[in-house]
């Protein structure tokens, strides 16, 4: 983390389901707009591949085009916040009133 405040928020990160008509497809547009993804690709039923990518939303439109589908899932940002937000603050391991002096010693058992 940063100890110098960022003149600018940063955009959240989306997580969204691209779907290409072949692999090859998919194969291209990734290694074109070198996104984020998460997770391996799956196949279809009729034959398209889709993978999990992880993008702020001024980028969804360089990954619409002809053959692909963007689906987006989620929130990938505020999930994250959300899960911070269950993190408790202080020493969980510390005794409320004791702080540990001097030297340890290793017990047996």
């Amino acid at each position: 983390m940063s100890a110098v405040p960022s003149a600018q928020p940063r955009p959240d990160i989306l997580q969204l389901r691209v779907t290409a008509k072949d692999a090859d497809t998919l194969r291209a547009l990734l290694r074109e707009t070198r996104s984020d993804v998460g997770g391996r690709p799956h196949v279809e039923a009729d034959g398209s591949v889709g993978i999990d990518v992880y993008a702020p939303e001024h980028q969804i439109a360089a990954l619409e085009r002809e053959g692909v589908t963007v689906t987006r899932i989620g929130n990938a940002s505020e999930a994250g916040r959300a899960a911070q937000a269950e993190v408790g603050t202080g020493d969980r391991f510390a005794p409320a009133d004791a702080v540990p002096h001097g030297l340890a010693e290793k017990i047996a058992g």
